[in-house]
């Protein structure tokens, strides 16, 4: 990993806004649903991102985390209510907003260099911008595997090329949709520190989706708790300890107890 003071000057994250928003799913999987029925996944949310801020969403399984993080990516409009990016309504993807999923999903018959070199070949920039997929690289501390194939990566070497692949579109808003979930604990550990000084480098903005009460406090500035689906916004915790963060901190305790509290998990601590 390359050191802060060798890194690019960060630039700004992206402000994203969330306005009364609502999302209903069709239930046609659904074993006797009728026709027309629908589910509701997300009632009424409202939720500002700043730019450059990290914020992480909490809630139970299945409330609409990551339905949130598709409508904030664009994937897909949402029923009712706004998305905005820096003011402008969000309609579809966007290289300013990358997603990076629980799965790497490399293709396993590109390099590492070609994999990171996707998203610049897609737009057809990477004649031109072949460098920022070195730079990319570089700045997760996979250089000397950029000929390497998928194959020959650990998981988590496999995720740093996820994030190289995102990172080399300069995002402005990386939305992480339980990216370090498959990883074993020691290395998921290692990657919750080496995301937050991706993100203090790059000087983007931050969503995250993850269900380790843990994870969310450590790394991020905020944590949103939701309700049981259909997703409201519980309760709002401001982590303002400066970076890095000790795992062992008192402040942490106090705000996992209160986490955990809020999604009904008191009684264990």
């Amino acid at each position: 990993m390359v050191s802060v003071a060798e890194a690019a000057p960060p630039q700004p994250g992206a402000r994203i806004d969330v306005e009364q928003v609502s999302h209903w799913f069709a239930q046609r999987a659904v074993q006797g649903a009728k026709a027309g029925q629908t589910l509701q996944v997300i009632d009424g949310l409202d939720l500002s991102i700043a730019p450059g801020e990290f914020v992480a969403l909490l809630g139970p399984s299945g409330c609409g985390k990551s339905t949130l993080l598709r409508l904030v990516a664009g994937l897909e409009p949402a029923s009712r209510g706004t998305l905005r990016q820096d003011g402008a309504a969000i309609t579809e993807p966007d290289p300013s907003r990358i997603v990076v999923f629980q799965d790497p999903t490399l293709y396993p018959w590109r390099t590492v260099w070609d994999n990171v070199a996707l998203g610049l070949q897609a737009r057809g920039l990477l004649r031109r911008e072949c460098h920022r997929v070195d730079e990319a690289l570089a700045l997760v501390g996979l250089a000397p595997f950029a000929r390497a194939f998928p194959h020959e990566l650990s998981g988590g070497m496999a995720q740093r090329v996820a994030l190289a692949r995102a990172l080399v579109n300069d995002p402005r808003l990386l939305v992480l949709d339980e990216p370090l979930g498959k990883l074993d604990s020691l290395t998921r550990l290692a990657m919750q520190t080496e995301l937050v000084q991706l993100w203090q480098r790059a000087g983007f903005s931050a969503l995250l989706v993850t269900h380790d009460v843990e994870e969310a406090l450590f790394m991020a500035q905020r944590v949103v708790v939701f309700t049981e689906r259909p997703a409201r916004v519980r309760e709002v915790l401001v982590n303002d300890l400066p970076y890095p963060r000790h795992r062992g901190d008192r402040r942490l305790a106090e705000l996992r107890r209160r986490a955990l509290a809020l999604l009904g998990l008191g009684d264990s601590w």
